[in-house]
Order: C-alpha cells, then structure tokens, then sequence
C-alpha cells in the first residue's frame, strides 16, 4: 500500500473539495486511487492535508501522469494560498 499527502493552505476549502469532486468523476473509469480524505488543521484553520491512498508506488504514478491530473494540480494551485506541499509514502502499518 502507498499514500499521496498534500499538505496546504487555502481560505477556499469548498472550491478545492469540488475540483477534487470534479476530478473524481473526470476520471471515474481510469484513476488507481483506491481511497481518499481529506483534513483540517484544528490549530491552523486554513491548513489542510489531502490523502490518497494506491495499491501501490506504481498505481499512484500512473495516475500521476494523467492529463487530468495535472490539470487539476494547475487549478489547485490557483486556490491555495502558497506552495503545495506533496509527500510520498510508502504504507508501512495499517490497522483498524
């Protein structure tokens, strides 16, 4: 298992959630993430964090590569407020 984890800073939480919405019935039939959610800080209100979760390395960076991912990285960055902050990781404890 692998997790994706963007960290940022936007005063518009409800536009990024529908681009991420958007994005996920864009790509419906074609996307190898297996889960997904996302966070706010409870200290810092407008810092979030973004988790998704692949099968594997390899699953995240096809989807990497799609068209629409980097389109959607594009108009993600017009909504944050500073940089994106992406994070790679591979899964190496997971209970429920």
């Amino acid at each position: 298992m692998f997790i994706q984890i963007m960290e940022f800073d936007t005063r518009k939480p409800q536009d990024v959630m529908a681009l991420m919405e958007e994005w996920r019935c864009c790509t419906m039939e074609k996307n190898t993430m297996s889960h997904d959610m996302m966070g706010r800080c409870h200290d810092r209100p407008n810092h979030y964090v973004a988790i998704m979760e692949f099968l594997s390395y390899e699953e995240a960076q096809r989807n990497n590569q799609m068209e629409e991912t980097e389109n959607f990285a594009k108009r993600m960055a017009e909504l944050c407020d500073g940089p994106i902050v992406f994070g790679d990781y591979d899964v190496i404890r997971n209970e429920s």
